[in-house]
């Protein structure tokens, strides 16, 4: 009978982790107020809800959006949600590098953005079409049918949390246009 030689290091097929990497955390309140980027990319709070972090800064959105859009015209809105969307490449990177994950489910400044965007093209504002909106872009968020789950898988980093939402967006606005179209 013969006997395989002891594995060595090199034959040892789980990953060693890089010692640089930071430790995955987990997000917090005092994680939070640790950084004022930390206090955007979780959503002012509403990220870190133990339960659906995505669909409470969804619904954050939704609430500032009400609260903002008495004062700030449709040119304004677009400002905002380009600038966030832009910042927000850096501000939910650098949460999500402090964290230790690629995509953190706490980060929902995209879902914020994004939902920015759904909510300023869905008109006329109504409470009705405005929870339309909710819940179709929710679909597209949590479900991630194709091309959404390929982007999500594929890009990385600030870019990758970012973009997979405006994509979401995009698609919930294409459902509702042709749903009114339809009408």
């Amino acid at each position: 009978m013969q006997t395989e030689p002891p594995l060595g290091p090199a034959d040892d097929l789980t990953p060693t982790p890089d010692p640089g990497a930071p430790r995955p955390r987990r997000a917090t309140a005092r994680f939070m107020l640790s950084h004022p980027l930390h206090l955007i990319s979780l959503g002012f709070g509403s990220g870190l809800s133990p339960v659906a972090p995505g669909t409470f800064g969804t619904l954050f959105a939704w609430a500032s959006f009400a609260a903002f859009s008495h004062y700030l015209t449709v040119i304004e809105w677009g400002i905002l949600i380009a600038a966030g969307f832009f910042a927000g490449i850096g501000i939910s990177g650098f949460t999500a590098k402090r964290l230790g994950i690629e995509d953190p489910s706490p980060v929902v400044w995209d879902e914020i953005v994004a939902f920015w965007l759904v909510l300023l093209m869905v008109t006329p504002v109504t409470f009705t079409g405005q929870l339309w909106a909710f819940i179709v872009f929710r679909f597209f968020d949590m479900v991630k049918p194709p091309p959404i789950s390929y982007f999500d898988r594929k890009l990385k980093g600030g870019f990758g949390i970012m973009f997979d939402d405006l994509v979401a967006a995009f698609f919930s606005l294409l459902v509702i246009a042709l749903w009114r179209m339809s009408v």
